[in-house]
C-alpha cells in the first residue's frame, strides 16, 4: 500500500468528520468509517506508519482520533 495515497485520504477522511459539531464522536465516526471501508492491510499500513514516523502527514483530527480510537482499527 502506497502511505501517501493512504495518507491523503486519511487527511480527507479526517476533514469531513472534522467538521462535526461533537468532537468525540466525530473521532469515533472516523474510526468506524475507517473500519468499515478500509480493507485491514490498509489499517495496518496507517497504523505502521504511524508507530514508525509519528504520524508524518497526518492532520491532527486524524491524529487524535487513532490514538482514542486504535483498538477499534487493528
Amino acid at each position: 500500500m502506497n502511505i501517501d495515497y493512504l495518507i491523503k485520504m486519511a487527511n480527507q477522511i479526517g476533514d469531513f468528520f472534522e467538521s462535526q459539531p461533537d468532537e468525540a464522536e466525530a473521532q469515533l465516526a472516523f474510526a468506524k468509517h475507517l473500519k468499515n471501508g478500509w480493507e485491514p492491510r490498509m489499517r495496518a499500513t496507517l497504523l505502521a506508519h504511524i508507530d514508525a514516523a509519528e504520524s508524518a502527514g497526518l492532520n491532527e483530527f486524524v491524529k487524535r482520533s487513532v490514538s482514542a480510537h486504535r483498538g477499534l482499527l487493528n
